[in-house]
């Protein structure tokens, strides 16, 4: 101890800058930022090929050129499927929020029979593989006369994007102490104005997370819509796949870069609304 009432440390006895060294920690980040490169570089190599002034895809490009985004906006076909996307991801998007958020309430808040039977068979489709889905959603459809309809495709993409709505409106649920809904419903409030009120606004981050999830489930949804498209009702990855197995050219890494962009921008959005709620 120093004059001053300080204790000091002895040189000896300060830690060194290698004492608090973590090789497993240091190994954990090395593999995951390899895991991260190897996901992520082929998206950055098609970037720079959606403006390539190539004829083909040719990484890397001999000189740049927006010329396949033209193609793109300017092509009747990929318009059309564009639309056609539209057309569904949004009604998908209202379905699968309602739903799903009605069945996570129901899961979190309410004990009955068969609960965990049921947790099971909304969850399915994230655990059964896409294809066995699609063969039984094309048999059912077939009977029920939904092949090639708007009508079918918004029915399929909904059962498989309920389950991204439940997932995170329950974890917004289980952050709510259900006194204060509870607390509303003494003070004369009915259970639909405790929930507009209270839960709702409480919830709404992951309410919208979950849409935003669905919107995009339902815009990149590919191997079920191949089994009820026709070619008058084609949504944008079906083209997208049809293009691919004909004559490729760089129009497919454009349309895949503005996808990406898009799905990028959902989830900054995703991680913005979800940062007040913690």
């Amino acid at each position: 101890m120093n004059p001053l009432g300080v204790a000091v440390v002895p040189p000896e006895e300060r830690a060194s800058p290698f004492a608090r060294f973590d090789l497993p920690r240091l190994l954990l980040v090395v593999v995951c930022v390899a895991i991260g490169i190897f996901l992520i570089l082929p998206i950055f190599i098609v970037i720079p090929i959606s403006f390539s002034s190539a004829k083909f895809l040719q990484f890397p490009p001999p000189g740049w050129s927006l010329q396949w985004y033209q193609a793109f906006f300017s092509s009747p076909a990929w318009m059309n499927a564009l639309k056609t996307s539209a057309t569904i991801a949004v009604p998908t998007t209202i379905l699968a929020t309602l739903l799903g958020t009605a069945a996570a309430l129901a899961m979190i808040r309410s004990k009955f029979p068969g609960a965990t039977l049921i947790n099971a068979v909304i969850m399915a489709p994230l655990i059964v593989p896409l294809i066995i889905a699609a063969c039984g959603i094309f048999a059912v459809f077939r009977i029920w006369g939904l092949i090639g309809t708007i009508g079918g495709l918004i029915l399929a993409h909904t059962a498989l994007a309920i389950p991204f709505v439940v997932v995170t409106v329950s974890a917004s649920v289980r952050t709510v102490d259900q006194r204060l809904e509870q607390a509303a419903r003494g003070l004369g409030a009915s259970p639909l104005v405790a929930f507009r009120r209270i839960t709702l606004p409480l919830i709404l981050p992951g309410v919208l997370s979950g849409a935003l999830f669905a919107f995009v489930t339902s815009l990149d949804e590919v191997i079920v819509s191949l089994f009820i498209s026709t070619a008058q009702v084609r949504p944008l990855a079906v083209q997208m796949w049809s293009d691919v197995r004909g004559a490729i050219d760089p129009t497919i890494a454009a349309v895949s870069t503005l996808l990406f962009g898009f799905s990028l921008g959902v989830l900054l959005l995703v991680s913005l609304m979800r940062r007040p709620s913690r």
